[in-house]
């Protein structure tokens, strides 16, 4: 999972989840097919909370529940075909080719990716970075674009 060099980065402090959750449906109407988010923070700093907000702006009525367990959830909402990774507890590349992830990310679907250094070189490269870092009050909250696509969906955040 070697990454480039940030084009653009966006810091946003949230004071508490319903910032989060307006937030997160901004960042909503950004987004593109084929585009890859990796979602990175510590346990409990906002990551499921951030999908599930993205998915409910996109449409989805139905529940929204964290892949830990299954590594991934797969939803479609807004005319886009989204992927939830949580690769928490992920441990091989034997799991990743059986369970067939890399095809998961074929330029179509919209993935967004927790514990993506977990898989290591196994995933392609993010467009889009979101890092949480949870504070004494509230969190801060980090974007950065790595490509053409995540400085487009930026720039559309940003609008």
């Amino acid at each position: 999972m070697k990454q480039s060099a940030a084009r653009q980065t966006l810091a946003i402090h949230l004071a508490d989840e319903a910032a989060t959750t307006a937030l997160a449906a901004r960042f909503a109407r950004t987004l593109q097919a084929g585009v890859v988010i990796y979602l990175d923070g510590n346990l409990g700093a906002g990551k499921t909370t951030f999908v599930r907000s993205v998915l409910q702006t996109l449409g989805y009525e139905g529940r929204v529940k964290s892949p830990t367990y299954t590594l991934i959830e797969r939803y479609e909402a807004g005319g886009l075909q989204l992927r939830h990774f949580d690769l928490y507890r992920f441990r091989d590349e034997e799991e990743w080719e059986s369970a067939g992830f890399r095809d998961e990310f074929d330029g179509h679907n919209v993935c967004m990716v927790e514990w993506p250094e977990l898989a290591g070189q196994l995933l392609p490269a993010a467009d889009i970075v979101i890092a949480f870092d949870i504070l004494l009050q509230g969190r801060t909250v980090t974007i950065s674009a790595f490509s053409n696509l995540g400085e487009q969906c930026l720039n559309t955040l940003h609008a």
